[in-house]
C-alpha cells in the first residue's frame, strides 16, 4: 500500500520518483492545492457504544479527541484532549516569508500515511562543491505528524546532487534541529528564530564534509566503519552481547564506496571518508529494503534509516577527529 497521499516538486523527479511535478516559485497556494496540503485536521469527541448488539447507550470519553481530514472524513488518530494541531496549510505558511525574502525556494512538499503526516523540503539556496565538482546543496525540512510519531520538526538537511542522497546536518546536540511537541503551540516565528536560519550550521558543515573527503581510509578501515554503522540496534539480538551486523547491507554498501554508488568514482569520495558515508546514505535512500518507495522515504527521513544515517556521520567524524 502506497504511503503517500500525494506530492508536489520542482526540477529534477526526486529521489522517491514520486509526486507532481511544477514549475519554479509556484505561490504557497499551488503548492497547497498540488501537493495535497489544501484541507484542515478537524477534531470531534470520541463516542462508542455500549452493549455488544450495537443497540446499546451511546456515551462519550471527554479525555480524548478523533482527528480526521476535512475533505474525505478519513480518521487519522485519536489523541488526548489537549493536543495542539499542526494544519497541512501551517507547514507551508512557515516557509511564505522565506521564499519571499529569504531566497529560500520551495522543492517538494507532500502527505505521507493518508494525512498523519505532512512535510515540505524547501532549498536554503546554501551550497558546497568538494573536489571533482561534487556539489552539496542545503535544505530545510519542516514536518508534522498527528499519530504520535513526530513532533513538529524544522530540520537542516543536504543533498548531494550526483546521487540525491540526503543527510541530515545535526552538530554536536543537534543544533540542527528544532523539536516542537504537539503539548505545546507551534509558533513558526518562533522556531525559525531558534533555527537562527543557520549559516553557521552550514559553514560548519561544509568544513566537516571537506575534512572527510580528504580522509583516505584503507579497505580494512571501510569494512569495519560498515560493520560498525549497519549492526542492527541490540535489542534485536538479545542474547548476543555483540550487536549483530546486517551482512546484506554491509555487501551492498561495500559495493555502492567501491564503484557501483553514484559518485563513489569522484575524488572527493573515492577511497575517502566521505565515500563512506555516501555509501550509507544511498543505501538507506535508494536500496534499502521497503514495501514501497514512500515507506522507505518516511523510514529515510523520520525512522530508522535516519537513525542509520545519523550514525554513518557520527563514525565518520570519529576518523577525522
Amino acid at each position: 500500500m502506497h504511503l503517500v497521499h500525494s506530492m508536489a516538486y520542482v526540477g529534477e523527479e526526486p529521489w522517491h520518483g514520486l509526486g507532481n511535478q511544477l514549475s519554479p516559485r509556484q505561490p504557497i497556494d499551488v503548492w497547497a492545492k498540488q501537493a495535497g496540503m489544501d484541507w484542515q485536521i478537524n477534531s470531534a469527541d470520541v463516542r462508542f457504544v455500549a452493549g455488544n448488539d450495537g443497540l446499546g447507550s451511546i456515551h462519550a470519553f471527554p479525555d480524548q479527541k478523533v482527528l480526521y481530514r476535512s475533505d474525505t472524513k478519513t480518521p487519522l488518530s485519536v489523541v488526548s484532549s489537549r493536543y495542539q494541531v499542526v494544519q497541512p496549510r501551517e507547514i507551508l505558511e512557515f516557509y511564505r516569508d522565506l521564499t519571499q525574502a529569504g531566497g529560500f525556494e520551495l522543492e517538494t512538499a507532500g502527505v505521507l500515511k493518508e494525512g498523519r503526516k505532512v512535510f515540505a523540503l524547501a532549498r536554503t539556496g546554501q551550497s558546497a562543491t568538494l573536489k571533482g565538482r561534487d556539489e552539496v546543496n542545503g535544505y530545510l525540512l519542516l514536518a508534522t505528524a498527528c499519530d504520535g510519531t513526530l513532533a513538529t520538526t524544522a530540520q537542516f538537511t543536504s543533498i548531494r546532487v550526483v546521487c540525491n542522497n540526503t543527510l541530515q546536518i545535526a552538530l554536536g546536540d543537534s543544533a540542527g534541529a528544532v523539536k516542537v511537541s504537539h503539548r505545546s503551540q507551534f509558533d513558526a516565528q518562533a522556531v525559525k528564530k531558534q533555527l537562527g536560519i543557520a549559516v553557521s550550521h552550514w559553514d560548519e558543515f561544509m568544513y566537516r564534509m571537506k575534512a572527510l573527503s580528504e580522509r583516505k581510509v584503507k579497505p580494512e578501515t571501510a569494512e569495519a566503519y560498515f560493520r560498525r554503522v549497519l549492526a542492527y540496534p541490540s535489542n534485536t539480538a538479545k542474547d548476543s552481547p555483540v550487536a549483530a551486523t546486517n551482512e546484506r547491507a554491509v555487501k551492498v554498501a561495500t559495493e555502492l564506496c567501491s564503484g557501483r554508488g553514484k559518485g563513489s568514482d569522484l575524488a572527493s569520495a573515492a577511497g575517502t571518508a566521505w565515500g563512506l558515508v555516501n555509501a550509507v546514505t544511498e543505501y538507506v535512500d535508494h536500496e534499502r529494503r521497503a514495501r514501497s518507495p514512500d515507506s522507505r522515504l518516511d523510514a529515510a527521513w523520520f525512522g530508522a534509516g535516519a537513525t542509520i544515517k545519523q550514525k554513518a556521520w557520527d563514525e565518520a567524524l570519529r576518523l577525522i577527529a
